[in-house]
C-alpha cells in the first residue's frame, strides 16, 4: 500500500529583487522586479506503508519545502500529492511552549496542538515525563528550564504521537548522548509498529541506520533515489565537488616539476573507494603521484585539516620510519594504512606533500579541497580518539616493560 505519492510536484515562489539599474536606494525599491524561484521542481516518488525514507541534500536543496508540502503548510504550484492516513510532524520541538506554564501544563497544551486528545495525553503523561528526564521539574514553569530540558520535553511529547505518517526534520541532535540514544530507540519503535516516516537530516550515520531508502535533492530536483549507502556516497561526492579551492597552508613547491601528487583516495575495509570513515575504524589513504626525475630520499606526507583549512588535526608521514623512500620516474602510489582512525566525527580537508626527506622545501603539494567525512564510530570524549588496549596485571613494572618491548618489536616500518 502506498502512503505517500508525489506526482510531478513543483513549488515556485515569487521573489522580489531591486532593479539592478543605477539610482538611489528608493528608486531601486520602487523599480524592483519579481523572479521565479523553484524550491521544488518536478519531483516524483512514492513511499510504501511502514517504509522509512531519508531525505538528504545541501542547504536550500528543497528538503524542508518537501516537508512543508507534506504537512500542508503550503500547497504545490504544480502536480499532485496523495497522503493516506494521519500526518504528524516532529519539527522544531518545543516551539509552541508557553514560558509561564509548567512542564506538565505544556504537555497538555503542546499535545493538543499536535492533535492528541486530552484523554490520550493523560494516558501517556507518565511515559512522556519519564522519557524527557525532567520529572523533578515537571511542575516548574518552563521559562526556568535549561535549553536542553526544554527541547527534551518537546521531543518527548512529539515522540509519543502515533500517526500513520511521521515527518522528522533535524531533531535527533537534541539533548546529551544518552538522550539521543533514547530518541533513536523511540523512532525504531515507531518503525517496528508500522509508522511511515520521512526523515530529513544532515546526520548521515542516522540516515543510514534508520532509513530503508534515501532520496537526494539538489537545487529543487530529485537526483537520486535508492539504497541508503549508495545515495549517501553520491551526496558526499557532490558535497566534495562543490567546495571551492582554498590556498594551501603548506610551503609552495620549488617549481622544478621533478615530482607531483596527482590525487588522494580513500579505501574502506572492503577495499572500495570511499569519502567517509568512522572514528576508530580502519581506512587506507592512497596518495597517487607522478615522478619526472628520480628522487633518491623522498618523503610523502598527508595532512588532515579542519574544513576551512585553518587547523591541522593530524598527519601521516613516511619521514619518521627511518627507512629510505626512492621515487623512480613514472606513476606510483603509496598507501597509509590506518587501523583505527583517531579523528572525531566531522568533515576534514586533505592536504598532501612530496619532498626530500631531509629538506622542508616541497617538490609538490596537493590541496584541492578533497574532503573526508568522518562519522560516529567509537564514542570518546575530547578532540581525538587515541587507539589503545587495556589489561589487568599482577606485577605492573614487569608487565609494562614486557608490553613496551613487544610493541617496539611489532612496530611496522614503511
Amino acid at each position: 500500500m502506498i502512503d505517500v505519492r508525489f506526482d510531478h510536484v513543483s513549488k515556485v515562489y515569487r521573489i522580489a529583487r531591486p532593479d539592478l539599474a543605477k539610482g538611489s536606494r528608493v528608486s531601486k525599491l520602487l523599480n524592483r522586479h519579481v523572479e521565479d524561484f523553484w524550491a521544488v521542481r518536478d519531483v516524483t516518488f512514492e513511499v510504501r506503508r511502514g517504509e522509512t525514507i531519508g531525505i538528504v541534500g545541501h542547504n536550500g536543496a528543497g528538503k524542508s519545502t518537501l516537508l512543508k508540502l507534506l504537512s500542508r503548510i503550503t500547497v504545490p504550484t504544480n502536480g499532485e500529492i496523495v497522503l493516506t492516513g494521519t500526518v504528524a510532524a516532529l519539527i522544531e520541538v518545543g516551539s509552541g511552549f508557553h514560558p509561564e506554564l509548567t512542564g506538565r501544563e505544556n504537555i497538555f497544551l503542546s499535545g493538543s496542538i499536535l492533535g492528541m486528545r486530552r484523554r490520550e495525553i493523560a494516558e501517556k503523561l507518565d511515559r512522556i515525563i519519564s522519557f524527557s528526564g525532567v520529572g523533578a521539574f515537571i511542575d516548574t514553569p518552563v521559562k526556568r528550564y535549561s535549553s536542553g530540558m526544554y527541547v527534551r520535553l518537546g521531543f518527548a511529547i512529539a515522540a509519543h504521537l502515533e500517526p500513520d505518517i511521521l515527518l522528522v526534520d533535524e531533531v535527533l541532535s537534541v539533548g546529551d548522548a544518552a538522550f539521543q540514544v533514547q530518541c533513536h530507540q523511540r523512532l525504531n519503535e515507531l518503525r517496528r509498529s508500522g509508522t511511515t516516516m520521512l526523515f530529513v537530516s544532515h546526520d548521515l550515520t542516522s540516515i543510514e541506520q534508520l532509513c530503508d531508502r534515501v532520496i537526494l535533492m539538489h537545487q529543487g530536483r530529485l537526483v537520486a533515489n535508492g539504497a541508503p549507502h549508495e545515495v549517501v556516497k553520491e551526496y558526499q561526492r557532490m558535497a566534495a565537488a562543490a567546495v571551492p579551492e582554498m590556498p594551501s597552508p603548506l610551503a609552495r613547491p620549488d617549481g622544478s616539476g621533478r615530482a607531483r601528487i596527482a590525487d588522494v583516495e580513500f579505501l574502506d575495509e572492503s577495499v572500495v573507494t570511499t569519502r567517509s570513515a568512522r572514528t576508530g575504524g580502519a581506512i587506507v589513504c592512497r596518495v597517487i603521484y607522478e615522478v619526472a626525475e628520480p628522487v633518491d630520499d623522498g618523503a610523502i606526507e598527508l595532512f588532515f585539516y579542519s574544513r576551512d583549512g585553518r587547523t591541522l588535526y593530524s598527519q601521516c608521514t613516511t619521514a619518521l620510519s627511518g627507512g629510505t623512500l626512492r621515487l623512480d620516474p613514472g606513476h606510483g602510489a603509496l598507501e597509509f594504512v590506518i587501523p583505527e582512525l583517531g579523528l572525531q566525527p566531522g568533515i576534514y580537508s586533505l592536504g598532501a606533500l612530496i619532498r626530500h626527506r631531509l629538506s622542508p622545501e616541497s617538490l609538490d603539494w596537493f590541496y584541492r579541497a578533497s574532503l573526508l567525512f568522518v562519522e560516529p564510530g567509537k564514542t570518546v570524549r575530547g578532540y581525538f580518539y587515541e587507539p589503545h588496549h587495556w589489561r589487568v596485571v599482577a606485577d605492573p613494572p614487569e608487565a609494562a616493560a614486557a608490553g613496551l618491548n613487544a610493541l617496539h618489536h611489532r612496530r611496522p616500518h614503511v
